[in-house]
């Protein structure tokens, strides 16, 4: 989806982001801004500022700032186009889509309106279920016993199912509403189980248990979790899969914990309701649970969105280290090397919530502190039942450590993984590289061809003198970067099956440029698409700067890169084939079609030559901001700042 720009600006000028942040941060007036505790990190005295004159926000300590979009991506953990989305819906404003068809816009309408519905009969429903609560003496005992307070009670807004078989009768007027089936509250009857008056029979679906809202990360009820007070099984049941919920995706707490969740510095992810809850209450906010499911990459995507540390808990038994495999199947492919992801495991007598009771909070921030990290259980978990003082168990090994050592990002932690794994099965890297993967094996030595060449020809990053201007500094620079002929001059051309040529930017189209009658190498922009286009799980090997750079791209590759991220977040990694029919009447269909078209048979994109373009673009667009911001780094103390962010950040490049 492309959002026209026209119609950012006019949000942002409609939007108060004082308004904005006031809701999640307590600010106070203080001068012409708004100061408060910052929501990214920890602190006890306010250096966040929010300044309605320039409806911009800046955290003097953490150094986080933005506009009303920027916060909630940060503080929401939401894209861009869910942050426009939510923005827009705030002020009463339409998202214009004009690259979506009349077919599509309806029915993304229509979807839109079913989920407002569905979460709105799931909130009435969350309210009956508190009030149930507080009349029923036997519930509340029921937490007491289990040390939760009156007030975690409200803050996670735990609630109570009565007995009976439909006691939500009582809360909507119109039990055989559809609505109350689709959103999984009620259950119907299989065909021939009429009651008296021939009607399919309806009943409750949760009843005599303690209620958990699950809420997704707008704090809209999605659906619930019940336990039971008792015995009985199933212990715990959860809402069905509804328009709104997949339990494949969504974490009970997540909603509760996002400021914990920058507190602490990491994410805690337990098992159940009952361990969030009182974790908690004895100061560990920041833990979130999985649904009454394995692990899984959508659940790992959705907490690096809002921190860079996971710590995954189990029980020490085997179910707990069978959980905590899957977990390390999920985790692997987003363990970069900014990222931290272990794996606590307690005695197998204990879960997170009767460990801290019998620990007490240091105890259990002790047990947190000795987290196995995942490089050390990727190891055991390769190295499970093999005897490694023989040959045939240390070829074992490398065999069950291959497709894990594969899924890791591209790094230097994949790397020393080699090393690690190597030196267990008595082999040189090189050789197990070979064997592994024989084509990038002669690069493993010397990888200098990976690095783009011409790097003396490159824009050198000014530095400022202190006995000059800014303005004097940066006189005559970057004269290049402004001329958009210069610039797409300098890329090489695309030839499609058709014959048409394809400029690497603006769109615009010139006859192709040949070397003795060969067609030059595709832009650096479609290299880049074709390895997401073929290998969609790599967007998620990006920063968020370098997301941000590619769906601001020019047209076609902007528009294109923005349409990946949304199938990605809504679908998760698709194959070519079904993004192929998901790309059917995008305006840029063809162009996509076309770099597909031209990959020859067998022959993968090269994720290090991708990387080595990002850095390239990326290395553009930061000199580019840097002149952009020139004129205003003077007086502006804000522009000043990102300006030396950037110098610093090009520095190091």
């Amino acid at each position: 989806m492309t959002i026209p720009q026209s119609f950012i600006q006019e949000l942002l000028a409609r939007a108060d982001v004082v308004d904005i942040v006031g809701r999640y941060v307590q600010l106070k007036k203080g001068g012409a801004n708004f100061m408060g505790l910052c929501p990214f990190h920890g602190e006890k005295s306010p250096s966040f500022s929010v300044s309605p004159s320039k409806q911009f926000y800046h955290c003097f300590g953490c150094g986080k700032n933005g506009n009303a979009i920027s916060f909630l991506m940060e503080h929401g953990g939401m894209t861009f186009v869910e942050a426009v989305k939510d923005l827009a819906q705030q002020y009463g404003l339409q998202v214009p889509e004009d690259d979506v068809s009349p077919q599509e816009r309806a029915r993304a309408a229509k979807q839109r309106e079913q989920q407002s519905t569905l979460t709105t009969v799931l909130e009435k429903a969350g309210m009956a279920y508190i009030k149930h609560l507080r009349a029923t003496p036997r519930a509340i005992d029921y937490l007491k016993g289990r040390g939760l307070s009156g007030e975690i009670a409200k803050t996670f807004g735990l609630g109570y199912a009565p007995e009976g078989w439909r006691a939500l009768a009582s809360v909507f007027p119109d039990y055989n509403d559809p609505l109350l089936v689709e959103s999984g509250l009620v259950i119907t009857g299989e065909p021939g189980e009429e009651n008296a008056q021939s009607e399919t029979k309806r009943y409750d679906r949760f009843r005599d248990r303690i209620m958990f809202p699950i809420r997704n990360v707008k704090g809209e009820c999605i659906g619930f979790g019940g336990r039971v007070l008792g015995d009985e099984k199933p212990k715990y049941l959860n809402s069905p899969e509804t328009p709104v919920f997949s339990k494949g995706r969504e974490l009970y707490g997540l909603f509760e914990a996002r400021s914990a969740l920058r507190e602490h510095g990491y994410a805690l992810v337990t098992e159940g309701y009952m361990d969030v809850v009182a974790l908690a209450q004895l100061g560990f906010a920041n833990a979130v649970a999985t649904l009454g499911t394995a692990c899984t990459s959508d659940h790992v995507q959705k907490l690096f969105r809002f921190t860079d540390a996971v710590v995954f808990s189990f029980d020490g038994d085997g179910a707990g280290r069978r959980a905590a495999r899957k977990a390390l199947d999920a985790a692997l492919p987003f363990a970069s090397d900014v990222r931290s992801v272990k794996f606590l495991f307690l005695p197998a007598e204990h879960d997170p919530d009767s460990f801290i009771r019998a620990n007490g909070q240091d105890g259990f921030a002790a047990a947190v502190a000795k987290a196995v990290p995942l490089s050390k259980f990727m190891l055991e978990a390769a190295g499970e039942g093999c005897e490694l003082d023989t040959a045939e168990g240390r070829a074992h090994m490398a065999s069950n450590a291959r497709p894990l050592w594969s899924l890791l990002p591209d790094g230097t932690l994949k790397r020393q993984l080699l090393a690690e794994i190597a030196d267990q099965v008595l082999i040189d890297s090189r050789e197990l590289l070979q064997i592994w993967q024989p084509a990038n094996a002669r690069d493993y030595k010397n990888n200098s061809s990976l690095r783009p060449s011409g790097k003396s020809q490159r824009p050198k990053t000014p530095e400022i003198s202190t006995s000059m201007s800014y303005e004097e500094a940066f006189s005559g620079n970057f004269s290049d970067l402004h001329d958009e002929g210069a610039y797409a001059a300098s890329l090489p051309m695309v030839a499609s099956p058709s014959g048409r040529s394809f400029a690497a930017k603006g769109g615009s189209t010139r006859p192709v440029r040949r070397i003795a009658g060969r067609v030059l190498p595709a832009s650096r922009e479609d290299r880049v698409l074709r390895l997401m286009l073929t290998d969609p799980q790599s967007w998620e090997k990006l920063s968020g700067e370098e997301h941000a750079l590619l769906c601001e791209l020019p047209a076609p590759h902007g528009p294109l890169f923005v349409w990946l991220e949304s199938q990605l977040h809504e679908h998760g990694p698709q194959p070519w084939a079904a993004l192929r029919e998901g790309l059917r009447e995008h305006p840029h269909e063809k162009h996509a079609i076309d770099q597909i078209a031209q990959l020859l048979e067998g022959i993968e994109c090269d994720w290090d030559e991708v990387r080595a373009i990002l850095d390239q673009l990326l290395k553009l667009k930061r000199q580019q901001d840097m002149v952009d911001l020139l004129p205003h780094v003077m007086t502006d103390p804000a522009a000043r700042q990102r300006y030396e962010e950037l110098s610093a950040l090009l520095k190091k490049s």
